[in-house]
């Protein structure tokens, strides 16, 4: 005897909102991680030359 299980299929549009959802929440992170970039850009931009040489860092490099 064999056994076959039937797996519904995804209501309509389910996939079409699933990749909506996958979209937006990439966009949200890609702006939470350039705001953390700029912050951090901004916060050594306002050290001096010999901190930032201190932490291994040169003005170029910001």
């Amino acid at each position: 005897m064999s056994v076959t299980t039937n797996t519904p299929a995804a209501p309509f549009g389910a996939i079409t909102i699933y990749r909506l959802v996958r979209t937006g929440a990439a966009i949200a992170e890609a702006a939470r991680s350039w705001v953390i970039a700029r912050r951090t850009r901004r916060i050594l931009a306002r050290l001096s030359d010999d901190v930032l040489e201190d932490i291994g860092l040169t003005r170029a490099e910001i």
